[in-house]
């Protein structure tokens, strides 16, 4: 699972991706600076992780990671091959998750490709390719479902339904994501043509240092103009970030914050959104030799999270042992939690909480 950062030329992305995963992607002051889609396995900040270091004192700690790519810039006409379009809309498709990027500062010094600071105009720019190149594909599609449906066949008449919901929704300007179509059609014939518009997206306002904070005008401009995409908007000054992850040691960062009035970067609330953008969840396993997080989808069952650890777990499953993470902070350890009877046996039909603590026992 993974998620693109988009945006068009010279909003923040690669000097985002930097902070992000501290993989140098080159960052200048013009446009397609980034051609190879950079990809960044990037930790997720958990505090709980560090709670649970400190009760086992562990050999090591392993803590849940994502994946971010870092996607070329894209302009207009980028559906017709402008610029490096065809190699955008490839790489984009390939995503789980969108990271939209929108400059949301004034700066004479940097260039803007249309020549002034405009998030909202930027954000439909995007979006009108992004639609664009989703009208070829439901086009496409409607081709081949028409011909089935006039032979009377009812399922392509349903599905042509849908395509057609889908084409009167992106020809008059609206992402498949904001349509409203019930779930059983969604999953049955919208899912499986991997629409750009259906992926979920969360908006990243790149403010300046003065606005690190609180945000500013820009912000609340994004924030009116997607207000009906049921979609997450956050604000972050990627530039004083860039100047945080330059820092040697925890302590200078941390007072690096402190003095802008930030208890944490904007880059740790942004990787734990994109992480639940990706509909992911953690669980953990706490041991002398390792506590780590292991990243499971939401709704995953105790075989299923077995199986990220290894598939003979999945395949000879038998049961799991579950300690709410609650639980087993306040009791302070797995053998206390036990003595109080808090220790939970769960079968193969247990659905995995966000936070378990679990061991598995299984047979090959």
């Amino acid at each position: 699972m993974k998620a693109g950062i988009v945006g068009l030329p010279n909003v923040g992305k690669s000097t985002l991706f930097n902070c992000l995963s501290n993989a140098k992607a080159q960052s200048a002051n013009f446009p397609f600076c980034t051609i190879e889609p950079n990809i960044g396995v990037v930790n997720v900040p958990d505090t709980r992780l560090q709670k649970l270091e400190e009760l086992v004192v562990p050999e090591r700690v392993l803590p849940a990671t994502v994946e971010i790519v870092d996607i070329a810039g894209l302009v207009k006409g980028a559906s017709k091959g402008e610029g490096l379009g065809n190699q955008f809309l490839g790489n984009i498709r390939e995503t789980d998750a969108i990271l939209h990027v929108l400059r949301c500062f004034d700066n004479e010094n940097i260039v803007h490709v249309d020549g002034s600071v405009n998030p909202v105009r930027d954000k439909e720019t995007i979006d009108i390719e992004l639609q664009l190149k989703d009208l070829e594909t439901v086009d496409k599609k409607l081709e081949k479902v028409k011909r089935a449906a006039k032979t009377g066949n009812k399922e392509a008449q349903k599905e042509e339904a849908v395509l057609l919901k889908i084409k009167q929704g992106l020809e008059t300007g609206t992402s498949v994501r904001a349509l409203d179509i019930n779930i059983d059609d969604r999953a049955e014939f919208v899912k499986p043509l991997q629409f750009i518009t259906d992926k979920p997206v969360m908006y990243v306002c790149n403010v300046d240092e003065d606005a690190a904070t609180t945000g500013n005008a820009y912000v609340e401009q994004v924030k009116a103009a997607v207000a009906n995409e049921n979609a997450e908007v956050i604000f972050l000054a990627v530039g004083t970030e860039a100047d945080i992850t330059e820092l040697e040691s925890y302590e200078e960062r941390q007072m690096f914050l402190e003095d802008l009035g930030l208890t944490e970067p904007g880059s740790a609330k942004l990787i734990r959104g994109a992480y639940k953008l990706l509909n992911l969840e953690t669980y953990f396993t706490a041991g002398v030799k390792e506590v780590r997080a292991w990243t499971i989808p939401v709704g995953a069952t105790a075989p299923q999270a077995a199986g990220v650890i290894h598939t003979d777990f999945e395949k000879g499953f038998i049961r799991a042992e579950v300690i709410a993470y609650n639980d087993f902070v306040s009791f302070g350890s797995e053998a206390k939690v036990k003595e109080a009877g808090k220790m939970r046996v769960e079968g193969k039909e247990y659905i995995v909480k966000d936070g378990d603590v679990m061991h598995f026992r299984f047979n090959v």
